[in-house]
């Protein structure tokens, strides 16, 4: 066990401050407070509470100020007031015990009771994701109500959590990408000593911890960066949340840095293992070395330095593979990305739904695409963009993708937030976890899709604005109108609509459920211990499709240790043909262990035996090349 944790090293950035941001405890009652308010001409920090005081700042280089305090202990309450103003929570701060509008409290990152010394991380290629809404995930919607879970995720087979955003941010019911205080981890999921407990646990389970964090714009309410520097924006550019954020005009060197110390936050104050990157197309930045570059350098750097993985996945919509190559070849240099065209194409094959940007996508044969080369759209025309979308992936390895058939956006931006176990009959069920989990990229979980939940996962917040509130009702009204979606849209606002996004864990031993928890875990043990199904270079691997008939096959490995995949989304019995040689049959979702009518597939396939067979319905088998 070690009562210590490493402060992070603040990213040097031009000629300007270097010590680490915010309020930094170094300990007998002293504390260090460095804020960037580069237009003030006076700063005070206002202690809180018994011993209230006010102590002016010092003005240092680059629009920096500082102050050494004594008497200030852990937990010590502050704001601070920039020529005589109002009083503002550190944009900076580690914890808001009040939530946004309230005072910042002074954290002691060193001292919490690490008990995961050996802990290194895992490989990218092992990582099995798993999100969770902490939120919703329990009944106590903590962090600590997550950790009894732990051990149950580990034996289903996933290897790593990744959790929405945490960032602060207003009342106790938001997806989180609303977060207003990047630094501070949110007061109602229970703060930073709540997180430090689900990661150290989470470690001691065998698994992971992502982070998901919001680089590309803040949340409405309580953003209070405004105040201390209106250059953390600019109005040269617009995202969907209005303003963008600075990275590429005055000043932006500084706010660069306040994300990328933010980024480097993670690993050393909670050791987190690998950030997801919320949608990276909308940090607009024209620099010369981009704010990701600089990004991918800083995480890059610290595993030289300490040994340990840290992983930076980007979520992007526009299939430019750039992301992901090295950054001496142009590239930004990220670890993974997400790959959107997987589960749209999937999506469609399985539910037949045809609107908004699922107008793309139709065929087997544009799985294959997406199989073999992570995009559908690699430079080709896309219909619904009017325009040629996405470029090459040659060169990169499947490791690099991360793909799923759920996750918060795709059951959330639905009219209600249903999930497929309410619209999809238990075979599709069967069928879209296979094709997910043993693709050759790394397969991602919403949390509940193992065992089918069917609670729905809206849209919520509890923003204190009345006039915010209605626009966020509007908003939504409107985006799902592109969709032929019938009924209402859950009021985002509701209490009950959050009520109604909770789980229902005791689902997982119920009926259908239960067999559908085992299904995933047998899927997720082949991949795990079978090397040809975990991923595989694109070399090793063979799709072909028939658009006719609606049969998938993937041959996955070298000769001598292969498997033969083959998946039927019509609905309707179809032939495949098996490839030369003889075959043993390791899974087929038409067995009576998953709820099927023991279809008259052959367990064992002689080198002699007839090649062509019929697949029953919206299923998928497994075969294995047997031993000369």
């Amino acid at each position: 066990m070690t009562m210590t944790a490493s402060v992070p090293t603040p990213t040097r950035i031009g000629a300007h401050d270097t010590a680490r941001l915010g309020a930094t405890y170094l300990g007998d009652h002293r504390c260090r407070f460095v804020l960037w308010a580069p237009h003030a001409d006076r700063v005070d920090l206002c202690l809180v509470g018994d011993t209230a005081r006010l102590l002016p700042m010092e003005r240092a280089a680059g629009g920096y100020w500082h102050l050494n305090a004594d008497h200030v202990a852990p937990g010590a309450r502050y704001t601070y007031r920039l020529d005589g103003g109002p009083e503002r929570p550190d944009p900076v701060s580690r914890y808001q015990p009040d939530g946004p509008h309230g005072s910042s409290a002074v954290v002691d990152a060193a001292s919490f009771p690490w008990t995961d010394d050996d802990w290194k991380g895992i490989p990218l290629k092992d990582y099995v994701l798993y999100e969770i809404h902490v939120g919703t995930f329990s009944p106590e919607g903590t962090f600590e109500g997550v950790i009894p879970y732990l051990t149950n995720l580990a034996e289903l087979g996933v290897t790593a959590i990744e959790i929405m955003p945490v960032a602060q941010f207003a009342g106790g019911r938001n997806w989180g990408y609303d977060g207003v205080q990047p630094y501070a981890v949110q007061n109602t999921y229970g703060g930073p000593e709540g997180l430090r407990k689900l990661v150290d646990a989470a470690h001691t389970a065998g698994l992971a911890v992502t982070m998901d964090v919001v680089y590309n714009h803040l949340g409405p309410e309580g953003n209070y960066l405004w105040d201390f520097a209106r250059d953390y924006f600019t109005d040269r550019y617009r995202t969907p949340w209005g303003t963008a954020l600075n990275f590429d005009v005055a000043y932006s060197d500084e706010v660069r840095r306040y994300f990328l110390e933010n980024a480097m936050m993670w690993p050393t104050e909670f050791h987190i293992d690998s950030l997801r990157l919320d949608a990276v197309h909308s940090i607009i930045d024209f620099s010369a070395v981009s704010f990701l570059s600089d990004l991918a350098a800083s995480a890059d750097t610290y595993m030289t330095e300490t040994g340990k993985r840290f992983y930076l996945m980007g979520e992007s919509d526009l299939n430019d593979s750039r992301l992901l190559r090295p950054r001496e070849g142009g590239g930004y240099g990220l670890h993974a990305q997400w790959s959107d065209d997987f589960h749209h194409i999937l999506h469609v094959l399985l539910t037949g739904e045809r609107d908004g940007y699922y107008s793309d996508f139709k065929t087997v044969s544009q799985l294959k695409d997406s199989l073999e080369r992570a995009y559908v759209f690699n430079g080709t025309y896309s219909p619904y963009r009017h325009r040629r979308h996405g470029n090459s992936t040659d060169g990169l390895r499947p490791e690099q993708f991360v793909v799923c058939i759920q996750n918060h956006d795709q059951i959330g931006n639905r009219m209600r937030g249903d999930r497929l176990a309410e619209t999809l009959p238990f075979p599709s069920l069967k069928l879209a976890a296979a094709m997910t989990i043993l693709s050759p990229y790394l397969p991602l979980l919403f949390m509940g899709e193992e065992y089918g939940e069917q609670a729905l996962f809206p849209y919520f917040i509890s923003h204190t604005d009345p006039d915010l509130v209605e626009a966020v009702r509007k908003g939504r009204r409107e985006e799902m109108a592109t969709f032929s979606w019938a009924g209402e849209v859950p009021d985002p606002a509701g209490e009950e609509t959050f009520a109604r996004a909770k789980l229902h864990h005791d689902l997982r031993h119920e009926g259908w459920h239960e067999m559908l928890w085992r299904w995933y875990q047998a899927t997720l043990t082949l991949r795990t211990q079978l090397p040809p199904l975990s991923p595989i270079p694109f070399a090793d691997l063979t799709v072909n499709a028939n658009d006719a008939s609606g049969i998938l096959t993937m041959l996955r490995g070298a000769r001598g240790s292969r498997y033969f995949l083959a998946f039927n989304f019509a609905d309707a019995p179809s032939a495949i043909t098996a490839p030369d040689g003889a075959w043993d049959k390791t899974l087929d979702s038409e067995g009576i262990a998953w709820g099927g009518d023991d279809d008259d597939l052959p367990d064992t396939l002689s080198a002699e035996a007839a090649r062509d067979l019929i697949m029953p319905p919206l299923s998928v088998v497994v075969w294995h090349e047997r031993q000369a």
